[in-house]
Formats: structure tokens, sequence, C-alpha cells
């Protein structure tokens, strides 16, 4: 069990840190901050509030919302949590010195996770004194919306404890099986841009058919249902098997025909002018706003009881 009375710390405070910080704060616990950088540390209080009052939207939250406190020591922040969210760069220097600090200052029983997306729990941990303290949680952007963590750590109460806290902010903690570079959904994103990519780049379609077709098509279903349970649908009332026994060799011949692309300096300038007139002039923070809104009304829909639908 984990003591909630004491504060959670967020080691860095840049875009994931921030979403953290907010979902945190928004589910009752008070949040210890660092950052490195000045800057980023007199604008956090500022900045979780967007993300804080969408989740106010979404839900009520905590019936006492937490307290946030910046410190310009990082030792000040480890001293009294009872759980890290580390969101440093993927330098392993970097978050080497962090977890050094973490082993050095934080109280025995506490865990640190870290929310890098592309560095394996082995790599993160090499010089721990003890490793069983340390898990990759890897979020999906932004983490107060996206409820996915990813999970690994070879100490299953490190995992029990970390999954326990993840679902109190109403997070759904997936656990892995072992460590592989990208996690699992980053893996999947990977696969099916380099589809897209690979589409554009041998004039099949343009970027935003692309991007229509992905919204307006297997998206939708992907939004309720993953990849192995729409094709168990897709074999009809006999299921997955049926679909295997009469499509499977179809879906082989599908696979051999994905593509490898390159990223040339022409398919990255073709991929850039592409996703550029799709924005229609919109800025990033415009579109995140719209991505944002859209995430928010799923989330909203996914709540409502079946019946209501």
């Amino acid at each position: 069990m984990l003591d909630t009375e004491r504060p959670i710390a967020i080691l860095g405070a840049g875009l994931i840190g921030v979403s953290w910080a907010a979902l945190f704060l928004h589910h009752g616990f008070d949040v210890q901050a660092w950052d490195p950088d000045p800057e980023a540390r007199d604008a956090l209080e500022e900045r979780v509030q967007a993300p804080i009052a969408q989740l106010r939207q979404l839900d009520a939250g905590a019936d006492r919302p937490g307290r946030l406190t910046v410190a310009a020591e990082r030792e000040v922040v480890l001293s009294r949590a009872i759980f890290v969210q580390e969101n440093a760069p993927e330098r392993l220097n970097v978050k080497h010195d962090l977890y050094c600090s973490f082993e050095m200052h934080a109280e025995p029983d506490a865990l640190i996770a870290s929310s890098a997306s592309g560095l394996p729990w082995s790599s993160l941990s090499a010089q721990m004194d003890r490793p069983e303290r340390l898990l990759n949680a890897h979020p999906y952007n932004p983490p107060h919306l996206v409820p996915l963590v990813e999970l690994f750590c070879p100490a299953e109460a490190t995992l029990a404890r970390a999954e326990e806290l993840y679902r109190r902010i109403g997070r759904v903690p997936v656990r892995m099986k072992r460590e592989a570079v990208g996690h699992l959904a980053n893996r999947l994103a990977s696969a099916l841009w380099r589809e897209a990519v690979h589409i554009v780049a041998e004039g099949i379609a343009d970027v935003e058919s692309v991007d229509l077709a992905l919204v307006n098509g297997p998206g939708l279903r992907w939004a309720v249902m993953g990849a192995h349970m729409t094709y168990h649908l897709g074999g009809g009332s006999g299921g997955l098997a049926h679909y295997l026994e009469h499509l499977g060799d179809s879906q082989e011949g599908r696979w051999s025909t994905l593509g490898t692309p390159q990223l040339t300096p022409e398919l990255r300038a073709a991929l850039i002018a592409g996703v550029e007139a799709e924005a229609q002039g919109k800025s990033i923070a415009q579109l995140e706003q719209e991505r944002d809104a859209a995430l928010m009304g799923i989330l909203a829909a996914r709540r409502r009881p079946v019946t209501d639908i």
C-alpha cells in the first residue's frame, strides 16, 4: 500500500511533467515539483491550470485538490515523496544522475517511475543500488487525458504498488511481460506510421487522405476496441478462428506488400508540406486544443452507459 498522505514528486516540468502534475493535483495528491530550468519552475503553477480545467470538465475530481509546491533543489522534492514521476530528457547520463539523487535523498519505501518512451528498464536501472525501486511508466501524450500507462519492472511488489496509484488517478496501467524498445503503444503507432509514410512515398495517396482514412475508418473502432478484438469480430459468428481460416492468407498477402520507406530529404519535404497543407494554417497550439477537445469528447462518450447511447 502507498502512503497517499505523502506527496508525489515531479522531476521535470516540461510538457509531460506539467500534465502529470495536473493529474495528481486533480485527484487530491499534494505535488512537489522540480526542474533545472528556473523559467520552467516559475511557469509551472500557471501551466497546470489549463489541464486541471480540462480534468474538471471530465469529472469532479477529489473533494480537496492537491497543493502544488515548486522547489529550486531536487533534494527538497524528493525528501518526503512516496512516489516520484521522472520526466527528464531521454539521456541516460541525466536520468542516472537523478536516480542517484533519488537513492540518496528519498525515503527507503519511495518508488521512482520513468516516463521514458525509448529507454528500457535495464539501461535506466543499471547504476542503482536498489533497482527494484525503479519502473518504466510510460504515458501517452497528453498523460492527463490519455489513460494508458505502460509498466515494466521485474519486481512484482513495485508493479503492484504503482498500479494501485495509477488506478487511483484514473489511468489504465498495462504490464509488459518483458522490456522492448518503444514499449507497446509506440511500437504499434510506429508500425502504422511507417505504412502511412510508405503510402505517401509510393504516390498511393497524399498526407491528408491517409489521415482522413485513418480517422474515419479504423481509428473509430480502435477508440473502443483493440486490433486483436477487432479482427475477432471481423470473423463474424466464428470469430478470429473463422477469420484466420478464411482470410489468413489474404492478411499475409497484405503484410507482404507493406513498405519500409527511407526518410530521404525529398520524402521528408513531402511529408512536411503535406501536414502543413492539412493543418490549413493552424498553429501547433490550435491543433493541440482541437485534439484535446476531441479526446475529451471521446472520453466522455466512453464513460456513458451503453443504454444512454
